[in-house]
């Protein structure tokens, strides 16, 4: 049996030669940066293929945040959810604002809006929502309350592109949205991320935040910084995008795969999807206690296979760089899931073989 070590996920990469085959262009141009034609093509072939309006293609995902704080010139307390990767928090801190933590609905994992206004006090400037593994916020009711108390909303949607909401790209929603373009996600520029704001003047102030503040004509007129995402990294996003509906589907083939095969066992259950559909970036299992968990971690991890429990621990518990806030849902369902390998290249008897270990180790 083929003992290759099976990670939780993997790049989904286009044939290196046809990568090459537009790197070649870079190479005779001489343009490596600077917003060079690779970054532009990206941008107008995203846009093409999400069938959204505005799309700044940035360094990375965290910058995509920070950029989004920045460009709305926020200054106060930002509601956000604790289950998420710590670049949610970290950009919210380096841009001079502070968390706060609202609590999870335990079936979508998503913020629970019925907790967010309990949260508003004065100082509250923004909500900063997270479709955790591209499953789509409520972002219809995330609205009415932004709106309600006069509050900007950015989605923190790094995995969120190819999920929708009402047939359209999740990603048009809110003031802003910041997404990421890294190695482990369904769409990737190796690194790399963007930002997405519906309204024109807010996304032609986002690319100039993205270069130093710089407008047209290359006079400073706003407080930016060096967002920018190169043409090597574009060219590889370009070279992606060929595959994208192919990776897409593939992805969702192989969720569904996983969900039949373990809906079957008792005490498993899984992330549900209540609002729009989910682009299938990971397959999330939740156990009924982190002694079963980590039970069917070695059983795995013993065969060379390595899930990655996402999201743990729950970030308001990271004590070093924010203050404690109780969000108990969070916490506990941190401790219980363990998203299981999903990737373009990973086969279906690889998936058949995870089900068997898992259904065997329960």
């Amino acid at each position: 049996m083929n003992n290759k070590p099976i990670y939780v996920t993997m790049p989904s990469l286009a044939p290196l030669n046809e990568y090459n085959e537009i790197l070649k262009t870079v190479w005779e141009r001489g343009i490596l940066t600077h917003n060079g034609p690779l970054v532009q093509q990206l941008e107008k072939d995203i846009c093409a293929k999400l069938e959204i309006d505005n799309f700044v293609a940035v360094s990375n995902g965290t910058i995509a945040i920070q950029m989004a704080i920045k460009a709305l010139e926020l200054k106060g307390e930002i509601i956000t959810s604790p289950f998420t990767w710590v670049a949610t928090v970290s950009a919210i801190k380096w841009e001079g604002c502070s968390p706060v933590f609202c609590d999870i609905d335990a079936e979508t994992l998503n913020i629970d809006t019925t907790k967010i206004e309990a949260l508003i006090t004065d100082k509250t400037v923004a909500i900063m929502p997270v479709h955790v593994f591209g499953t789509p916020c409520n972002v219809e009711e995330i609205d009415r309350i932004a709106k309600k108390h006069n509050l900007k909303v950015i989605y923190d949607a790094a995995h969120a592109i190819g999920s929708t909401y009402n047939a359209k790209s999740v990603l048009e929603f809110g003031d802003i949205s910041a997404t990421s373009l890294h190695a482990t996600k369904l769409l990737n520029t190796a690194e790399g991320g963007g930002c997405i704001a519906p309204d024109k003047h807010l996304h032609e102030k986002l690319k100039r935040i993205r270069f130093f503040g710089h407008n047209d004509a290359k006079d400073i007129v706003e407080d930016g910084f060096n967002g920018k995402m190169t043409e090597v990294h574009a060219a590889l996003g370009i070279a992606n995008l060929k595959y994208y509906d192919e990776v897409l589907a593939d992805r969702h083939k192989k969720y569904m795969l996983y969900r039949n095969e373990l809906s079957t066992i008792p005490g498993l259950s899984f992330q549900e999807v209540k609002w729009g559909t989910s682009n299938y970036s990971y397959f999330p299992v939740i156990f009924e206690t982190e002694e079963q968990l980590l039970k069917v971690e070695k059983a795995l991890n013993a065969v060379n296979i390595f899930p990655r429990r996402y999201f743990y621990p729950s970030v308001n518990t990271y004590t070093e760089i924010v203050d404690y806030q109780p969000t108990p849902i969070s916490e506990d369902i941190a401790k219980r899931i363990l998203c299981l390998p999903l990737y373009w290249k990973l086969e279906e008897k690889e998936v058949i073989r995870i089900i068997d270990v898992l259904t065997k180790s329960e």
